[in-house]
């Protein structure tokens, strides 16, 4: 018995420490090489630099803008607000009194800001990541009003700033990343 226990315990060994090495080193440093090699930009986080070759920020990781002179992202679940080291969803659902009692002061904000008629819910709720960097069509159209007259520009300038920064893809709904507009509008100037 100890001789077949023995002898069957010797390639489960040799196996085990052969996939650790095979799954856990070789693998994953493959696909990074062939992740640097096609697509450098987006395996290094999709980093955005200015003219002096700064990094000023990512087109995919959200971040929080909260000069009144800025499209505003959605509210993040992050942390203290688009920390990636803490990213989750709230998992707060629609009968929470907890998301019910963090929603209040946001919508209270945004139509002390001038947003009237229906609310669109991402200007309220944080993402599945708490990261995300996209705003729908209408979170971002309903903030042009602010944005124009914190700026002196006119609104439909704004507007127009807006429909120029809807992206579409295959498979999704239509979205704005804030980041661009936030570029884009600076841009502009004022």
């Amino acid at each position: 018995m100890g001789k077949d226990f023995s002898s069957a315990l010797r390639p489960a060994i040799v196996m085990t420490i052969l996939f650790a090495a095979l799954l856990g080193l070789a693998y994953p440093l493959a696909m990074t090489g062939i992740g640097q090699a096609i697509f450098p930009n987006q395996a290094n986080g999709s980093l955005v630099r200015d003219s002096g070759g700064r990094v000023i920020g990512s087109s995919v990781v959200g971040q929080a803008f909260t000069s009144a002179r800025y499209f505003q992202t959605r509210p993040s679940a992050a942390g203290k607000g688009y920390d990636g080291l803490a990213s989750s969803g709230s998992n707060l659902g629609p009968t929470s009194q907890a998301l019910v009692d963090r929603v209040k002061p946001d919508l209270e904000k945004r139509r002390a800001e001038g947003v009237t008629g229906g609310m669109p819910a991402d200007l309220m709720t944080a993402s599945g990541s708490g990261l995300d960097p996209d705003l729908s069509p209408a979170a971002a159209l309903a903030q042009a009003p602010r944005v124009a007259q914190v700026r002196g520009l006119p609104v439909e300038r704004v507007r127009g700033l807006v429909t120029a920064n809807i992206e579409t893809s295959l498979f999704g709904d239509p979205h704005v990343n804030v980041f661009a507009l936030n570029r884009a509008l600076d841009a502009v100037g004022r």
